[in-house]
């Protein structure tokens, strides 16, 4: 079978490009081309696409901001406390994954189980919004925009009748940031259409979109005529902290203000609750006044909720488990084989197009030969579609009765469809993958990259765009060859010339003299990152030592598993492996001998050995980044979230919700002076 025609990343760059335009023409021409569900779907593909590749992944794209960029037409109105998305689960298993993860984190703090369950309530398909209030008053309102800064939009808040304008009651906390959903009823959104269809004006595609064209109006009167409601499910900054201390509790204080909150929300004492209240209102879905794309699940107590913290987008404390897909039928033309990164050969189906989930489906993942296997399909088979989750859709099975007498079978290539190398199926593993690796041309871009990113080997210069060039040229083919680039041919490229290719040069001379714990993350080697990489050369200072050493040797090093070290030592079985590694040696890449680990583990060589640091806000001396190593390099943890066992907190300038999370629970707080004085006094022994 031959491979897809757009490798995943030009389907990523297809992905950003397109949803980038449909935001623009929603969000500033209030003119959308895809409905909703659509433009979901586009967003889930390229989250599952940076998932099963991470070295696409960049700080710019739509999956690594809670919203989108506020509009210029408002003026920017930053939130107090940010105003993060949620992750789904499209199944019980992903639920109860989510519920495994919550005890398995509330254990290390020392929390046997949940102590108020969960807060569980639908989840409205509109628009998040914040409401200030001051003293009771509102003050301002605003979208939830990229997350951290919105768009003001008071005026046209104003307009909706169910939000007080004031606050009922008394003992109002000063500062008080309400979240919520801007939406429209069902019958309210089908008579505003109606009436704008009679009187020739656009109607929308969904009430959501009706109800975040309305809140963006320029022209507050135009809101004001649209029948928007809204729900309040949640709080953001609270000064001071008057409110209690579960999210069921909150809400119901926010009803008893005068703030409208979701009367079918509930509680659940655990996961089962959770699932019985899904199946609840799964069942009332089609007659609930609003639409709803699934239930959230929420830690319902709050200190328990800041144990838990949250990721970059998205909570860890909680999750929206949606409804199942939409399922057609159509027929499957061929099975092709995707070659990925990291050598992965995923089937992929060619279908007759068919629309399901809202949107044309053509294309559809088989996942790998065991589902394929147990799925039983065939190339000429009538099938069901599933869009699930409406991310990447996906065949979920075959009509038997449907089986034409010229069904073919599909089998697993031997060899990869793109370099000719053998394809291979490590024990317990359901993913083929093609070994190889640093030279198979479907994994070598992206391989490339990887290599020469800054904490790998931090090859100055040698970006995406120049990497495109040395391949179409032909003058780079495997990573080792970088380091015989000649000054006249790079010269040659576009946007270069001599200059540009000298400096290039003098950056890859540069790169040669490196550590060990860089060289190995620069190999890609599979699910060898930074961490396991520092790891690695600790153990194994001697390289050829390394790649000699057995799965049973590599599983005695900490935190190394059975899985990552079938990995590493399949990859140094490879021959073309180890030809390219030592060509980067005879190019002359090096690095400093370290101590073996004994020597390392040391008290004295690792004096912050069993403490945990936070890095929030930024530093004048160094990066964040370049402090954590320094930090790392002396035995200590660096970790991304705020706990009652964090160590101190250290806090640059314009310091976030960090330092007031390290504040709140009485946490050490470090200046950069006090940082630069811990590492002068604990100096050790450079780790590799």
């Amino acid at each position: 079978m031959s491979t897809m025609p757009d490798e995943p990343r030009q389907r990523v760059q297809q992905l950003r490009t397109q949803i980038n335009e449909h935001n623009y023409r929603y969000h500033v021409l209030d003119a959308p081309l895809i409905s909703d569900a659509q433009f979901d779907a586009l967003l889930r593909e390229l989250q599952a696409l940076e998932t099963a590749h991470p070295e696409l992944l960049t700080p710019d794209s739509p999956t690594q901001t809670a919203g989108f960029a506020p509009l210029k037409a408002f003026a920017p109105a930053v939130h107090r406390v940010p105003m993060l998305s949620l992750e789904n689960a499209f199944s019980e298993a992903e639920a109860e994954a989510f519920d495994r993860r919550v005890h398995e984190r509330l254990r290390k703090h020392g929390e046997a189980t949940l102590r108020a369950g969960y807060a569980v309530e639908p989840k409205l398909d509109g628009l998040a919004v914040s409401l200030l209030y001051a003293h009771g008053e509102l003050v301002r309102a605003a979208t939830r925009g990229d997350g951290q800064t919105g768009e003001e939009v008071t005026q046209n808040i104003r307009t909706i009748r169910v939000i007080p304008w004031r606050l009922s009651g008394a003992q109002h906390p000063a500062h008080l940031e309400v979240r919520g959903e801007v939406y429209m009823e069902k019958a309210a959104f089908a008579q505003f259409n109606a009436q704008a269809a009679a009187q020739g004006e656009r109607v929308f595609v969904n009430a959501r979109n009706a109800a975040a064209g309305s809140l963006r109006q320029l022209d507050a009167r135009l809101t004001a005529r649209r029948p928007l409601s809204f729900f309040a499910y949640g709080v953001g900054a609270c000064e001071p902290a008057l409110l209690p201390d579960t999210h069921s509790a909150i809400l119901e204080q926010l009803a008893q203000w005068g703030l409208p909150v979701c009367p079918e929300r509930a509680t659940a004492a655990d996961l089962a609750g959770c699932l019985a209240y899904y199946q609840a209102i799964g069942a009332r879905r089609d007659a609930l006044p609003y639409e709803i794309d699934g239930v959230v699940y929420k830690v319902n107590q709050l200190d328990q909720q800041q144990q838990l913290g949250s990721a970059s987008r998205a909570p860890r404390w909680a999750i929206a488990h949606k409804y199942a897909a939409q399922e057609q039928t159509t027929t499957l033309l061929d099975v092709q084989f995707q070659v990925g990164r990291t050598g992965a050969l995923t089937p992929v189906a060619r279908l007759a197009p068919v629309f399901v989930g809202g949107a044309t489906v053509s294309n559809a993942t088989l996942h790998n030969m065991d589902e394929l296997r147990r799925k039983d399909v065939r190339i000429g088979d009538t099938v069901w579609v599933r869009r699930a989750g409406e991310v990447i859709p996906e065949v979920v099975g075959v009509v038997l009765e449907q089986r034409p007498p010229h069904a073919q079978t599909i089998s697993l290539p031997t060899q990869c469809p793109e370099c000719q190398a053998e394809v291979i199926t490590l024990p317990g593993e359901a993913v083929a993958r093609c070994s190889g690796g640093l030279y198979c041309p479907a994994q070598r871009r992206e391989a490339i990259k990887h290599f020469a990113a800054r904490r790998a080997m931090d090859i100055e210069g040698l970006g995406d765009k120049l990497v495109e060039q040395l391949l179409e040229q032909g003058l780079v083919r495997t990573v080792d060859e970088l380091y015989q680039l000649h000054l006249a041919p790079l010269s040659a490229l576009a946007r270069m010339g001599p200059k540009s290719a000298q400096n290039l040069l003098d950056a890859l001379d540069r790169s040669k003299h490196t550590t060990l714990a860089r060289f190995l993350f620069a190999l890609g080697i599979r699910e060898v990152g930074e961490a396991t990489a520092r790891l690695l050369a600790q153990h194994y200072p001697d390289l050829d030592t390394l790649m000699q050493a057995s799965v049973e040797e590599l599983q005695q090093i900490p935190d190394i598993g059975p899985v990552v070290a079938q990995h590493i030592h399949q990859f140094f079985r490879q021959p073309h492996h180890l030809q390219i590694i030592e060509r980067l040696r005879q190019a002359g890449i090096h690095w400093d001998q370290a101590p073996a680990a004994p020597a390392l583990a040391a008290a004295n060589a690792l004096p912050l050995q069993g403490q945990s640091y936070v890095l929030t806000g930024t530093l004048q001396s160094m990066t964040r980044e370049q402090a954590g190593e320094a930090l790392r390099q002396r035995g200590a943890t660096v970790s991304n979230s705020v706990s009652k066992k964090t160590h101190a907190v250290i806090a640059g300038e314009a310091a976030g919700s960090k330092l007031s999370k390290a504040e709140a629970l009485g946490i050490p707080i470090l200046d950069e002076a006090a940082l630069l004085a811990l590492l002068q006094n604990s100096v050790s022994s450079p780790r590799q």
